[in-house]
Parts: C-alpha cells; sequence; structure tokens
C-alpha cells in the first residue's frame, strides 16, 4: 500500500543579512510516497541542501511546514524530532560522515547501538546490510582503508540499517569520480526496489537524472516538478545503449 512519507506544504526560508533578506526556500510544496526515488537538481546555491535540512528537522522553516507521517516537525521538540530522524528518516552525506576510529561494521552499528537494540539484533541486521552493499569481507576494516567508492557503500548501509521510511540524500556521488558515482546510484536504486524504502536525493549532477522516477528541478528557491517514469531499467537500458 503506498502511503505519504513525508509532505511539504509552502516550505518557506528566509535568512536575514545586514543588507537584505534572502529566500533559501521559497513556498515549495513536495509529497513523498512510499517506494519514491526522486532526483532533484540544481545548480549550488539553488537551496538543495536547505531543503533537506527542513524536511529531515535538522531546521525549522520560516513559514510553512513539513509533515513526517502525519506529524508536524516544527511542533515537536529537539529531541523529538532527533527522535524521529533516528528511528524513521536514514540520512547520506557527500563527505561520507564516517568515524575514523570505527570499523566498517562498527560505524553501520553505531545508530542501532543509540537505539538500544540488543547485541545480537545489531550483529545481525549489520552483518545482512553490509552483505547486501557487498562490505561483508571489509566489515573490520577503517575508514581510512576505503576508496571513496566503500566509505560511500558505507554510508549507504548505516543509513539503511535502521530500516527508515526514506533516504535523504545530499550529493551522494558528489566526491566521486562519474564512474563510481554511476555504481553509488544503481546500488541505491537496487536497495529502493529491494525494501521499498522510500529515496530523497538532492545533487548538482545532470547525468544522474536517468536514475529518477521523479525527477525535480529546484532554481533560486523554487521547486518544480519535471518528469515522471514508471520503468527506470527501460530508461538505463536505453542509455546504455547510446
Amino acid at each position: 500500500m503506498t502511503m505519504t512519507v513525508i509532505e511539504a506544504r509552502s516550505l518557506t526560508k528566509t535568512y536575514l543579512t545586514q543588507a537584505e533578506q534572502v529566500v533559501a526556500l521559497n513556498e515549495v510544496n513536495l509529497t513523498v510516497k512510499t517506494g519514491d526515488f526522486i532526483i532533484i537538481n540544481g545548480p549550488s546555491g539553488s537551496g538543495k541542501t536547505t531543503f533537506l535540512n527542513l524536511i529531515s528537522g535538522l531546521d525549522l522553516p520560516s513559514a510553512g511546514e513539513v509533515l513526517l507521517n502525519g506529524q508536524v516537525l516544527h511542533t515537536l521538540s529537539d529531541n523529538q524530532r532527533t527522535e524521529l530522524r533516528l528511528r524513521q528518516i536514514g540520512l547520506i552525506f557527500q563527505s561520507f560522515e564516517l568515524i575514523p576510529v570505527l570499523t566498517v561494521f562498527e560505524n553501520v552499528e553505531y545508530p542501532l547501538v543509540l537505539q538500544r537494540l540488543p547485541r545480537s539484533e545489531r550483529r545481525n541486521r549489520v552483518n545482512r546490510i553490509l552483505a547486501k552493499v557487498g562490505l561483508e569481507k571489509m566489515a573490520n576494516r577503517f575508514p581510512a582503508q576505503l576508496s571513496g567508492g566503500q566509505k560511500q557503500r558505507v554510508g549507504i548501509a548505516r543509513a539503511l540499517v535502521t530500516r527508515p521510511q526514506i533516504v535523504l540524500a545530499d550529493e551522494p556521488t558528489g566526491s566521486l569520480d562519474s564512474s563510481t558515482g554511476e555504481q553509488i546510484l544503481r546500488l541505491m536504486l537496487e536497495l529502493n526496489n529491494t525494501y521499498k524504502v522510500s529515496f530523497l536525493i538532492v545533487t548538482h549532477d545532470q547525468a544522474m537524472k536517468k536514475y529518477a522516477r521523479r525527477l525535480l528541478e529546484i532554481r533560486d528557491g523554487v521547486l518544480t516538478e519535471k518528469e515522471c517514469y514508471t520503468d527506470v531499467q527501460d530508461r538505463l537500458s536505453q542509455y546504455s545503449a547510446q
């Protein structure tokens, strides 16, 4: 059954500078359903990261509202929003944000420790997701021993291990070469198909748009839906044949 995971209603964010009021996001509306794979394209400074920060509850809007499973985020306390992110939202970062003194296994396990899950459950979940992202043989390595693509796979595993309803990714291929970036997007699409978790990815990279089930564009804080596809695999096959 398809359900609404996140809904943004007239979402607006403004910042006051010494000279003027800057509108970073201007009355944005978006509904994210179960199993969506959404890519938002936009240049630097267009409002992409601001939008992710608002819909994850890391920041609060100047106007409008964000609903996560029907809960209005800005009415919750900081602790309540943190708890929602821990249990319902997975986050993937351009700079990976791995903890250097922890192994691959421990980095992926960390959010489950915060959730206070039993050790046996943590071990089972981490082993399963590491196998899914192809890192089961690297569980005892440290981040410094990994390539950029491997680090991002750890980030993806960490985002999914809590079994969130939605994964938010901020420029997930920005620190990777184009070939590795393509591999990461294909992996994310595969995991979207397998787990039916929603993905919302913001990127400046126009080459990534072929992976979108829904493609949106953000410019000057305004979000526009551009295209919607029913069969991503057919489109990817067409790109491969070109």
